[in-house]
């Protein structure tokens, strides 16, 4: 087995996380143990550019339990957990390409080593892994059967792709299954990208000016916990729907070049690029604090943020570097790469159990339906959605109400009214 990690003494602690993860995590405990029986991906490679965290190792284990030969690499440069990168290489003898704070170079090899792995199936947190195999070993996707994708940025591009006649191999918009984006994205973004910021600060949110660039599944997460603490929240919008739910939802909207001169603290979670821009540093007041929780390191344009500061950047405290513009002092947290895993832990294992559920059946699916699927973007079938929804109430608790034959035949029949 081969592998690339900081350090493999680090595995005790991390399997300690993972164990404390699983706790948290019940849907995907019973679909492990229903895979461990019936093996749905003996014979197959997996390689997955994930968040390499303790819940992506309850994800991994997962599709070993169900008979796959499995390699991960990390989908951002600062989100690896190193303990649990050695606990996945010593404890569960999974190959492992990743290490926090590795730098660009680095990053790269590492998805170079995930597809070395030669997989039939791949699953994607920003498209980068089947980007390069489309790009550098296009050979290889006529032997891939399909790959998941589990972010919004992943997806938008995945889809150009598709649109643009580039796509080769089938897709599962796994971001796009409600059991993903209607919780993960909102209350995992919402609590975690809070809690890195906090992290990273130590800053009182409440009474603060919170500036929050986008207002999709992520932007409402956060606004609402940012609103919780006491701040005052803004937020920026493109799209006339959104802007109107955030302004109906209590919101201040308004532009991001009115909001840059009153900002104390801007978030963006668009998925674009240069959401924050050089007209907008120049209008920020000193000790402004910007971050990002959107996948890639773009939305702030950080070229133009030291190009047009005095002097070199300060890293003033963990994760937060300080530029300074005509004497003002601009604050930017994990060099603009997701505030929410670089200073924090990511998404609780909790919301992550549904969306790595989902994922893992939507492997299942791909493989039973290989014949079929063309290259082209799916969504995740409704099955599953119930299927992960309905074990995760059960595991909370909860009981729901169900349709009798009468209500069933009133709701599909035409003939009935006032």
């Amino acid at each position: 087995m081969i592998y690339d990690i900081k350090d493999i003494n680090l595995a005790e602690g991390g399997k300690r996380r993972i164990a404390w993860a699983e706790r948290d995590m019940p849907v995907l405990k019973q679909v492990r143990e229903r895979f461990s029986k019936e093996q749905p991906f003996t014979g197959l490679k997996m390689s997955a550019c994930l968040h390499v965290t303790c819940e992506t190792a309850n994800l991994v284990r997962t599709l070993q339990a169900g008979g796959a030969e499995i390699a991960l690499c990390a989908s951002n440069p600062l989100s690896t957990q190193d303990d649990v990168a050695a606990s996945l290489v010593q404890d569960y003898q999974i190959s492992v390409f990743a290490k926090k704070s590795e730098d660009r170079d680095t990053f790269f090899q590492h998805i170079k080593s995930a597809i070395a792995h030669n997989p039939q199936i791949t699953m994607d947190d920003g498209a980068d892994l089947i980007s390069s195999i489309h790009k550098d070993n296009p050979e290889m996707c006529a032997q891939i059967l399909g790959s998941m994708e589990e972010t919004t940025t992943g997806v938008i591009r995945l889809r150009a792709m598709a649109k643009d006649g580039a796509l080769k191999i089938p897709v599962v918009a796994v971001n796009d299954a409600k059991t993903k984006n209607l919780f993960d994205n909102r209350y995992g973004t919402g609590q975690s990208t809070l809690d890195g910021i906090i992290r990273a600060t130590d800053m009182l949110i409440a009474g603060k000016n919170v500036v929050v660039a986008g207002y999709g599944w992520c932007g409402r997460g956060f606004a609402n916990r940012a609103r919780g603490m006491g701040a005052k929240v803004i937020i920026t919008e493109i799209d006339p729907i959104k802007a109107l739910e955030a302004a109906m939802d209590g919101f201040a909207v308004m532009p991001m070049r009115a909001a840059a001169k009153i900002g104390d603290l801007f978030c963006t979670l668009t998925g674009d690029i240069h959401v924050i821009d050089r007209e907008h540093f120049a209008l920020m007041k000193d000790g402004a604090i910007v971050c990002n929780s959107g996948h890639f390191d773009v939305e702030i344009n950080k070229i133009a943020l030291k190009e047009m500061a005095s002097g070199v950047k300060q890293n003033v405290r963990n994760f937060v570097d300080e530029y300074i513009i005509d004497g003002k002092k601009i604050y930017l947290l994990a060099e603009g790469r997701l505030i929410n895993l670089s200073a924090a832990e990511g998404h609780p294992a909790s919301v992550m159990d549904m969306s790595f559920s989902t994922q893992v059946l939507a492997a299942e699916w791909v493989v039973k339906n290989k014949a079929n699927l063309q290259p082209q973007v799916y969504d995740i079938p409704k099955e599953i959605e119930d299927y992960v929804s309905t074990v995760k109430l059960k595991s909370m608790g909860i009981a729901i109400d169900e349709l009798t034959a009468e209500q069933q035949k009133y709701l599909q029949s035409w003939q009935e009214g006032t």
